[in-house]
C-alpha cells in the first residue's frame, strides 16, 4: 500500500445521502476528479442510488456494484458487511463522519502498512476551522488514526473542490454566444426570456420565494426565473396557477418562472454560467456558484438554534467585502435579519449593485483558485501521512 508511480493508488469514499443530493453530489464530483486527472482507482460507496441517479442518469439503482465514468460505485447497504484486508483501499474517505462499516474499520487495522482515513469535512468559513483542520483522532481500541480535513476558503483549509479544467471550459461557454442561446433554448427559454434577467433558483423549502415572485412580477424589469422540478414547488405551484412538472411554465406582469428538469451535472454548471443571478443551497451547488463567477446568493442548510447563521455571516463577513446590498439579501434570504423582507426594496438595491457583485464573484473565484483545488491537496496530505509512517 505505498504510493508511488509503478501502482495505482485505490482510494475508497463512503457517502451517505442526507439531503437528497448535495452529499452525492460532492463525492461524485471528488470521485470522478481523483479518477480523471490523477489515476486514482476510486470506489465510491452509496447508500442511495436513486438519489445518485437524479444528477447521473447513468448510475443503476438495482445493481449492487457498477462501473460508471471510471468509478467503481458500491451500493452500501448496511454496517453489517464482512471485510478482509484485501477489500481496503490505500485511503478510506469518510464523508462528513458517516460511520463507514465496523467490519471495514476492522479490516482496516488488520492491513499492513495501514490505509490513510480521512474524514472529509463541511464545507464553513468558520475561523476555528483552520485550527481543526489536519487534526489526528486515535481510535478508542484498534491501532489506527483517522485525520479531519476541511474543505474553506484560505491556505489553512483544503480548499474548495474544481476540476482543472474547470475555468476553461467556463470561459469557451460564455464567450460562444451560440452556445450559450442553444443550451437555454434546449431548456425551452424564448428569445425574450433570454434577452431577460435569467435568475436560477435552487433552495430549500423554507426559501420566501413566493414574495420575491411577487416583487419581480410587479417590477419594471423582465425576470425569468428557472427552477428544477420539485424546487419551491408551493410557490412554483400558486404561481403557475397549475403543476409544476418539468417544462411548465407561465408568465405573470414582469415575471416568467420556467420549471426545468432535473439535470446531470455538467449541465448545471451550464445553467450557472448562462444565468444572471444563481440561487443556490447546501455545500455543492454553493461550490459551483462560486466557480462559476457569477452573482449568486446562498440559501444555507437549516440547523438547530440556528447555527447555519454563523455559518452564513462567517461567509459573507470574507465574500461579500461591504457590499452591503447583498450581505442584506443573504441575511433575509435565510430569515436572518429581523422584521419581514421588502422584497422588492431589497431585490432593486441588489439589482443596481450588479456590476459590483458580479466584479466580486470574478475576483474570489481568482482568490480560490490560487489556494489550489480540494482534490490535489487532499492527496497531497494522504500522501505526506504515508511518507510519513515509512
Amino acid at each position: 500500500m505505498v504510493f508511488s508511480t509503478a501502482t495505482t493508488t485505490s482510494l475508497a469514499i463512503f457517502c451517505k445521502v442526507v439531503d437528497n443530493y448535495g452529499d452525492i453530489g460532492i463525492c461524485w464530483r471528488l470521485s470522478r476528479q481523483l479518477q480523471r486527472e490523477h489515476g486514482i482507482a476510486v470506489t465510491l460507496w452509496v447508500d442511495n442510488l436513486e438519489s445518485f441517479q437524479r444528477i447521473c442518469p447513468a448510475v443503476a439503482p438495482e445493481a449492487a456494484m457498477q462501473a460508471v465514468e471510471g468509478v467503481t460505485v458500491r451500493h452500501w447497504r448496511g454496517q453489517d458487511d464482512v471485510f478482509s484486508p484485501s477489500d481496503v483501499a490505500d485511503i478510506v474517505i469518510e464523508f462528513f463522519a458517516c460511520d463507514i462499516p465496523p467490519g471495514y474499520i476492522d479490516a482496516m487495522a488488520r492491513c499492513e502498512p495501514r490505509p490513510v482515513w480521512l474524514n472529509l469535512e463541511g464545507l464553513t468559513a468558520e475561523e476555528w476551522v483552520e485550527g481543526c483542520h489536519t487534526l489526528p483522532s486515535m481510535h478508542p481500541r484498534l491501532p489506527l488514526t483517522k485525520h479531519f480535513f476541511f474543505p474553506g476558503f484560505t491556505g489553512k483549509t483544503g480548499g474548495l473542490l474544481g476540476e482543472a479544467a474547470l475555468g476553461e471550459q467556463r470561459r469557451q461557454f460564455q464567450s460562444d454566444p451560440h452556445a450559450v442561446r442553444d443550451f437555454l433554448a434546449g431548456l425551452g427559454l424564448t428569445a425574450d426570456e433570454m434577452a431577460s434577467t435569467k435568475v436560477s433558483l435552487f433552495c430549500y423549502p423554507g426559501a420566501p420565494v413566493a414574495p420575491l415572485f411577487d416583487a419581480w412580477q410587479a417590477d419594471e424589469s423582465p425576470v425569468t426565473c428557472l427552477v428544477p422540478e420539485g424546487v419551491a414547488s408551493a410557490a412554483v405551484q400558486a404561481f403557475l396557477g397549475a403543476g409544476a412538472a418539468a417544462g411548465a411554465a407561465r408568465t405573470r406582469g414582469a415575471l416568467t418562472v420556467r420549471v426545468l428538469p432535473f439535470v446531470a451535472q455538467p449541465d448545471y454548471d451550464k445553467l450557472l454560467w448562462a444565468c444572471d443571478f444563481n440561487f443556490v443551497r447546501g455545500e455543492d451547488s454553493f461550490v459551483r456558484a462560486q466557480w462559476a463567477g457569477k452573482p449568486f446568493a446562498w440559501h444555507i442548510y437549516p440547523q438547530d438554534e440556528n447555527l447555519h447563521h454563523v455559518k452564513l455571516r462567517a461567509f459573507l463577513q470574507r465574500y461579500a467585502m461591504g457590499i452591503d446590498s447583498l450581505v442584506e439579501f443573504s441575511l433575509a434570504w435565510n430569515g436572518a435579519r429581523e422584521g419581514e423582507g421588502d422584497w422588492t426594496r431589497l431585490w432593486q438595491a441588489l439589482e443596481a449593485d450588479m456590476p459590483r457583485i458580479g466584479q466580486r464573484a470574478d475576483e474570489w473565484q481568482r482568490e480560490m483558485a490560487a489556494l489550489g483545488d480540494l482534490a490535489r491537496n487532499l492527496l497531497k496530505f494522504a500522501r505526506s501521512l504515508r511518507s510519513a509512517a515509512q
